[in-house]
């Protein structure tokens, strides 16, 4: 065992990824999250390309794919609910704008927590409260009362990143809003739903509301966006939240009425801005970030899901190769993560920017151009070091030497 002590803030995606990566390179881990308990439906995410190979090498392929909604296509409709444009999941090898790997956030985020929780110290209802690093480790007091020391730090800890403002600063520095807002939450499915996704788009106002099957075929999820130019509600304040969407959705046709008739009775409502994380550096000294509280790309991209996992394999194996040494080990992952991030979130705007929604006196935008060699990067346009020669266990609850 190394005996190298990682603390990983957030316990949705990213950082079960990470903790996984860790454990099997021989550090100690332990996951600290701010919620009681792990956080359930959510939207869907896909794995594509690259992303599909890291699900595999963490022998994970057999349980991610059966946790998936099983989702056969997409039809956009009009606002009778005649059939405008249809996309299946097998087109492009099954990485296609729906992908043949597509799973709720929150059922991708119980695989990854039943995975690592025998050989992981998973410490939920708290957080990070202030910390302090030196040249040999950091100290961290938790807002439950405890403090301990270890020999790096992650945030993993999504768009908001507590540990990012604490750290690199406010949010403002590094948060654009891409000027779109999007909500999710599950329904009854009285919509006969069956293994296809329904997309109403309005082209005049640029809202949008939509279901999508979920492996519970008594239930679907709901989702709606609309833009936005600014967004000031608070991430955390639901009622406000529900507020806004009934608002911004009045009026809107189709079956939105009887979607939103179901908004104060569901479990799992979430709503938040279109936005990415830019940031010059994904680390200062022993403190690091991974997934969106690093890069996020948004979820017009796709692809946010694939950042994080990839994200995972490479700031694990970059730590570990350079035995630890949080410099040459970030700057490595940092090295290997960057033209990739980048295309992710150059995709990412493309989609808002097809969306745009000009005002009464202006002349409609032009339709972005998809280059190809462009998805093809923000596919697969990451290599995955095999990283010979670094400590692995294939077993979480095995002897790692």
């Amino acid at each position: 065992m190394s005996g190298i002590r990682v603390l990983v803030a957030g316990a949705s995606i990213a950082g079960p990824a990470l903790a996984h990566w860790l454990c099997r390179r021989g550090a100690e881990v332990t996951v600290v999250e701010r919620a009681p308990e792990l956080r359930p439906g959510g939207q869907a995410v896909d794995a594509r390309g690259v992303t599909k190979e890291v699900i595999r090498r963490m022998g994970l392929d057999a349980p991610v794919r059966a946790a998936r909604t099983e989702t056969a296509g997409a039809n956009t409709v009009d606002v009778d609910g005649n059939v405008l444009e249809t996309f299946r999941a097998d087109d492009d090898g099954g990485d296609g704008y729906i992908s043949e790997i597509e799973i709720l956030r929150g059922d991708l985020s119980q695989v990854l927590y039943d995975d690592t929780r025998d050989g992981v110290e998973y410490v939920f209802g708290d957080r990070i409260a202030e910390l302090t690093q030196d040249a040999d480790g950091v100290d961290v007091a938790f807002a439950g009362g405890d403090r301990r020391r270890f020999d790096l730090v992650v945030g993993a800890d999504g768009l908001h990143s507590a540990l990012r403002a604490m750290v690199f600063g406010p949010r403002e520095r590094f948060v654009r809003h891409l000027g779109l807002v999007l909500a999710f939450y599950s329904v009854p499915n009285e919509f006969g739903l069956d293994r296809w996704v329904i997309d109403f788009q309005e082209a005049e106002s640029g809202r949008s509301a939509g279901l999508r099957p979920i492996q519970d075929a008594t239930r679907a999820m709901a989702m709606f966006s609309f833009p936005s130019a600014d967004f000031d509600v608070d991430h955390r304040d639901v009622a406000a939240q529900k507020d806004l969407l009934r608002e911004r959705m009045a009026g809107l046709g189709w079956l939105t009425p009887r979607i939103l008739a179901h908004l104060d009775d569901t479990p799992d409502f979430y709503l938040d801005q279109v936005a990415q994380v830019v940031m010059d550096r994904w680390s200062s000294g022993r403190v690091g970030l991974l997934g969106d509280a690093a890069f996020s790309s948004s979820p017009m991209s796709g692809q946010g899901t694939g950042l994080a996992l990839v994200g995972a394999y490479l700031l694990a194996g970059e730590l570990a190769a350079a035995g630890w040494d949080p410099e040459a080990g970030f700057a490595g992952y940092e090295g290997r993560m960057r033209s990739f991030v980048e295309a992710n979130q150059e995709i990412g705007r493309l989609h808002v920017r097809s969306r745009d929604v000009p005002g009464p006196d202006a002349e409609p935008s032009a339709e972005p151009e998809w280059d190809l060699e462009l998805i093809e990067r923000a596919i697969n346009g990451v290599e995955l070091p095999d990283y010979a020669g670094v400590p692995d266990s294939s077993h979480l609850g095995a002897t790692v030497l």
